[in-house]
């Protein structure tokens, strides 16, 4: 059982100060600019981030022109108008920063005979190489097989974003799992008291829709709340409970033994969501400060 375990955590291991060949390593998915731009043209990730796009501007047209317009109450349209749509921004900014920030790529083709040689290696310590991306992987990096590199605290790929999500996008994959719920959440309470409102007056004075046409809407809206609500709480309650715990989802479903100091639960906020506590933890156009994050050793 020793010798299993000990040749299944070497794969990726190499105890000798060598290099891997450029010309052996697979070569990264194009990337959208030149400029620092980080987009992944992975055609399943765009799909299932232009289908999140329609769906979040669904939801916004059903309860402007079905719901709120013709306004009956002028103050609870332009209240809930307001509050709807300002959530809907947040979480389509939050998607979009998800989507397009590096969430951590480890530099490729660093893994040189020069660059191992600087790192002085002792008799007894190693390094994690990648023979994929031609990178000397640090702790607590993976690779990605749609993103092709090796991501620093990767927790999983998510099609939803089309990206990984790492330790420079995490705050903004957790602020679109919320605001989504929250989105659906108020589209439901929405949906709920329009069909109350409807059936005690005349269907054809609660909409500019005609009866069957607003029935239709609301019912789509209401499914697709509700599964956006299920599915996004469950993922805002794991990616806060994995920033908590300071273990990532890949970690937890490798149950990889932790070589790192594990930080509390307050501290793993502030890394994540950057220092100090404010406001801006809530902003998807703030990027956060991680602080005096710990360094990444490439060293074991």
């Amino acid at each position: 059982m020793k010798n299993s375990s000990s040749s299944h955590r070497t794969r990726d291991i190499d105890y000798r100060a060598g290099y891997l060949r450029p010309e052996h390593c697979a070569p990264p998915p194009p990337r959208a600019g030149s400029g620092g731009v980080w987009f992944i043209r992975d055609g399943c990730g765009i799909a299932c981030g232009v289908i999140t796009w329609m769906l979040v501007l669904y939801a916004q047209f059903v309860v402007a022109f079905v719901m709120l317009l013709p306004a009956r109450n002028l103050l609870y349209s332009l209240a809930n108008g307001a509050l709807f749509n300002g959530l809907a921004v947040l979480a389509l900014a939050s998607h979009a920063r998800a989507m397009c920030t590096d969430p951590g790529a480890v530099p490729k083709g660093n893994a040189t005979k020069e660059f191992i040689e600087s790192l002085q290696l002792k008799p007894g310590q190693v390094v994690y190489k990648c023979p994929k991306c031609c990178s000397i992987k640090p702790d607590r990096a993976h690779h990605c097989s749609v993103c092709k590199r090796c991501i620093k605290k990767m927790d999983h790929h998510c099609p939803w974003v089309n990206n990984c999500v790492g330790e420079n996008n995490q705050k903004y994959f957790v602020l679109f799992t919320m605001y989504i719920a929250l989105v659906s959440l108020h589209a439901l309470l929405l949906v709920a008291f329009h069909f109350l409102l409807c059936y005690e007056s005349d269907w054809t004075k609660c909409s500019n829709f005609s009866p069957p046409a607003t029935v239709i809407f609301l019912i789509l809206l209401s499914f697709e709340g509700l599964l956006f609500l299920l599915f996004t709480s469950v993922m805002f309650g794991t990616q806060v409970h994995s920033i908590c715990s300071d273990e990532t989802g890949i970690e937890q479903l490798k149950k990889e033994e932790r070589r790192w100091a594990k930080r509390s639960r307050w501290m793993s906020l502030k890394v994540v969501f950057g220092h100090p506590c404010s406001i801006s933890w809530l902003s998807p156009f703030a990027t956060p400060d991680h602080g005096k994050a710990d360094a990444y050793q490439y060293i074991v």
